[in-house]
């Protein structure tokens, strides 16, 4: 028990220093223009990363899950919005399980 203690104590202070070290290390605005871009699209990667390979394992067959990926960027890419690109994605998925599978 001792040593369960000890490893959440860990975990809560790297936690913790990873959020206050930047904090109170950089008081100005970052001038650097690379720094600035890297630090826009760090959310971006992020979703995107968690996002992709759960889309393609969500399904029964990975061939499904790519597909409705690969359709779901082109609408997204044409201007779609979110609702229909979700329900087109959906529809994908479903047929390509029905029709593959």
């Amino acid at each position: 028990m001792n040593s369960v203690n000890l490893c959440i104590a860990v975990m809560a202070g790297v936690t913790y220093l990873i959020r206050v070290l930047p904090l109170t290390l950089i008081r100005r605005p970052i001038q650097n223009r690379f720094i600035q871009s890297f630090l826009f699209y760090v959310p971006y990667v992020t979703l995107a990363v968690m996002t992709f390979p759960a889309i393609v394992e969500a399904t029964q067959s990975p061939v499904a899950g790519a597909l409705a990926l690969a359709v779901g960027v082109a609408l997204a890419y044409c201007g779609a919005g979110l609702f229909p690109v979700a329900v087109t994605c959906c529809a994908v998925v479903f047929a390509a399980e029905l029709f593959l599978c």
